[in-house]
């Protein structure tokens, strides 16, 4: 195993070794950062679920109140008639079955994809390439649709997709380190208020189990999970 550099150990070491409140860990994780680029804040929520039923799949989307720092790259692929829709919501690459092509052929220029129900035949070719990089359009997710424009806007204005692995934890983003301590704490109650509404009826016991937060390069702060269930609750 890798030995953690000087300066993550040293962050590490400023970082208690208890549960702490989002209001306290954030202005912490901001305080011990040493990367010299704008890290990508993110949760890891442990959840008492068994991906491995299908019953307790948890999956599903937020869009986050402050945004994620960064600007997706939008593909639509969609007939003519949605076509003009998506341009005018500000998809970067909009076309039909030739994007399809396109893919087959290596290009992954996009960040995202959006697809029309009449598309899915076509878009179905590309599970083997999208699918592994979680860019396979899902009308659970909300990118397979004849609402073209409200899912690009979705997108451009912060919209995360989540998805519980199979060891039952879900990592996701929730902004940029640079972002003000209350836009990341907000951003992140969001995130855990959408992953508690999604619990599936088949999970039994306790269902949010942990909760860490960490930036790119630092070092991960448990989050007291009590304090911030019942803070979304209310």
């Amino acid at each position: 195993m890798r030995k953690p550099g000087k300066k993550f150990a040293a962050a590490r070491q400023q970082v208690p070794e208890r549960p702490h409140t989002l209001e306290d860990a954030v202005p912490l994780m901001q305080k011990v950062k040493f990367a010299k680029f704008d890290e990508t804040v993110e949760l890891a929520l442990r959840l008492g679920v068994d991906p491995k039923h299908a019953d307790q799949m948890v999956r599903g989307t937020v869009v986050l109140p402050n945004g994620l720092g960064t600007t997706k790259k939008v593909l639509v692929i969609a007939g003519a008639e949605k076509q003009k829709e998506a341009q005018e919501a500000g998809a970067d690459h909009v076309g039909g079955e030739e994007l399809v092509d396109k893919i087959q052929g290596g290009w992954m220029d996009f960040d995202a994809v959006v697809a029309t129900p009449d598309m899915m035949r076509a878009v179905g070719k590309l599970g083997k390439v999208l699918g592994p990089r979680g860019l396979m359009p899902n009308p659970k997710t909300g990118t397979v649709t004849p609402n073209i424009a409200n899912a690009v806007k979705e997108i451009k204005a912060g919209k995360v997709e989540f998805r519980v692995d199979k060891t039952g934890i879900i990592h996701a983003p929730v902004g940029k380190i640079s972002f003000s301590a209350q836009s990341l704490i907000e951003n992140a109650h969001a995130l855990v208020d959408s992953v508690v509404k999604a619990k599936p009826s088949a999970a039994k016991g306790k269902y949010l189990k942990s909760v860490t937060m960490s930036s790119t390069m630092g070092p991960g702060i448990l989050i007291d999970t009590a304090h911030v269930l019942e803070t979304v609750k209310h």
